[in-house]
């Protein structure tokens, strides 16, 4: 089926999208977290990239129980990362660079200490009263149901005066708004709105999926997980009735509309979950939805695989009406690839194998801060760590803390230069030190360079940005596939496996070699027949009708 040509198609379809993480990005202040300033102040850096747009991790007013994702005033900057004067002038900046700017929101909860929960829990009269989830006791006094938050134990929590439970899928302190409630849907375009109105170029919407629960308060089923194969017992329930609810995309397609008002925007879910795969498509079917989405299929894949691929790639059919795919392989909340896929002595090679693989796949790429630096994940000690999950959960996970750790920017300078602080707010490794950017800078073969010779590729290839995708048959741990757009055809070919293998997929002779991990593009360079370990390549096809 023919894809959109390149003339009409939006600017964020087949982008490249850099997640910041502004707590760890650059701090300014010298208070040891980063901020608006210092995000401006790095922008060039991640221009120089040449990616299409920057994600930014919330840097709304917060208590920081949940780090930003606990919204206490949707319309304005926390002081610890600046002012809304700052934002302005990092929206200026970012334009200047050529960047678009996707900021988070967060609709399906808010901070305890938001203006709207203070009143809501007030008493059971209130204008406000029905703006979160609300319910009875049992007669015994137990919660509602059985419903398990994410971070561990009960969904729900006693309020003595309202003499009520209130549910939180989160943290105790991250109550669920009631998306029923088309007030409550009213207030939150408002505050997208204020941000559109700042001249944001479109949203990542956090956890929208856990947005509306089943008004009948029904248990959920058990998964049939026994409790020595996960590490909480969120994941012992199968989750139909606290999430995922199908009155979630006409609320989308209300958001759509306020976008659709101020011109070409971008929307990207966010979906976890077991049915993910449908609720994203659900989300940005046809045009009255999201632009895209993603889900964890690789955010919490232990290992990769050919078959993974094959199976998260396939979902997307590119059928009329269908909507447009985005993968991340690292992202604040999860432990970074390379550390769950390749063992340290292969670091510097699979990481950057996987950005050349990331950047062939049919969607849009996220790359994470530090993605392009090949970091692995940070060594982070119990006594540092601050993110609750990963306290509530050691030893038993990785935890995310140490995806979070400060972007290292010059090595040697104190915290690798991203603080003039005694102390960060998460510790550097002293690994990443190694790998700043200066290290990297214009350096033949750094992750950084391969990166950015990748990432210009990609953009000059409209078979890599809006191709179809045919997969290749191939031997045990090799992945191989065929992007296509038009007459342009490129073959994206990796080996994934501990072993060499040998696989061509159409004669040599037929294959013209674009570029490889190390992001040599050489002209008549030779394709290997045999493929080492972590190694991958893409090429084009000389004549349009070999293989």
């Amino acid at each position: 089926m023919p894809e959109d040509t390149t003339q009409d198609s939006p600017w964020w379809k087949g982008a490249v999208i850099y997640q910041i993480y502004p707590r760890s990005f650059l701090d300014t202040d010298a208070d040891g977290i980063g901020d608006l300033a210092g995000i401006v102040k790095g922008l060039d850096h991640v221009a120089a990239l040449g990616v299409d747009a920057v994600w930014l991790s919330p840097f709304f007013t917060s208590p920081m129980k949940d780090y930003g994702y606990d919204v206490a005033d949707y319309c304005d900057v926390d002081p610890m990362f600046g002012s809304l004067a700052d934002f302005d002038r990092l929206v200026a900046r970012a334009h200047t660079l050529g960047l678009k700017v996707i900021i988070d929101q967060v609709y399906s909860h808010t901070s305890d200490q938001h203006a709207w929960f203070e009143e809501s829990r007030a008493d059971r009269t209130n204008p406000k009263a029905d703006w979160y989830v609300w319910a009875d006791p049992k007669p015994d006094g137990s919660p509602p149901n059985n419903w398990q938050a994410v971070f561990g134990g009960s969904s729900w929590e006693w309020d003595a005066r309202r003499q009520q439970y209130y549910l939180h899928n989160f943290l105790v302190s991250q109550p669920d708004l009631n998306l029923h409630n088309l007030e409550v849907q009213d207030a939150l375009l408002e505050t997208a709105r204020f941000w559109l109105d700042r001249g944001v170029d479109g949203f990542r919407l956090d956890a929208i999926n856990f947005g509306m629960h089943d008004q009948q308060l029904r248990d959920n089923p058990p998964s049939g997980i026994a409790m020595e194969n996960v590490t909480r017992p969120f994941d012992m329930q199968d989750h139909i009735y606290n999430m995922s609810q199908p009155g979630v995309p006409a609320f989308l397609s209300r958001l759509r509309s306020v976008l659709d008002t101020y011109g070409e925007r971008f929307t990207v879910a966010e979906v976890v979950g077991a049915n993910s795969i449908n609720e994203m498509k659900s989300f940005t079917e046809g045009e009255t939805h999201l632009s895209s989405a993603y889900s964890f299929d690789f955010l919490y894949a232990t290992t990769l695989s050919p078959g993974r691929i094959k199976r998260s790639l396939q979902e997307w059919s590119g059928r009329p009406g269908e909507g447009w795919p985005s993968w991340a392989f690292s992202n604040h909340d999860a432990p970074r690839a390379v550390s769950r896929w390749a063992d340290e002595s292969q670091r510097k090679q699979a990481a950057d194998t996987l950005m050349l693989l990331l950047l062939s796949l049919r969607g849009n790429a996220f790359i994470y801060q530090g993605e392009e630096l090949g970091l692995p994940q940070a060594d982070v000690p119990f006594e540092h760590l601050k993110d609750p999950e990963a306290i509530a959960n050691w030893p038993r996970t990785l935890g995310r803390d140490g995806a979070r750790t400060p972007m290292p920017w010059r090595s040697g300078a104190s915290n690798s230069g991203f603080s003039e602080a005694v102390q960060p707010w998460l510790p550097v490794d002293p690994r990443h030190d190694l790998l700043a950017v200066d290290q990297q800078t214009n350096v033949s073969g750094s992750s950084l360079s391969v990166a950015r010779a990748l990432i210009a590729i990609r953009k000059s290839s409209d078979a890599l940005r809006l191709g179809e995708m045919e997969f290749l048959d191939t031997p045990d741990g090799v992945v191989a596939y065929k992007r296509v757009h038009g007459d342009a055809v490129m073959i994206c070919v990796f080996n994934l496996s501990e072993r060499p293998v040998s696989y061509l997929p159409v004669q040599a002779a037929d294959l013209e070699f674009v570029v490889d991990q190390t992001g040599a593009a050489e002209p008549g360079a030779v394709i290997p027949e045999t493929l080492s370990p972590w190694t991958g390549y893409w090429a084009t096809l000389k004549d349009h009708s070999a293989g």
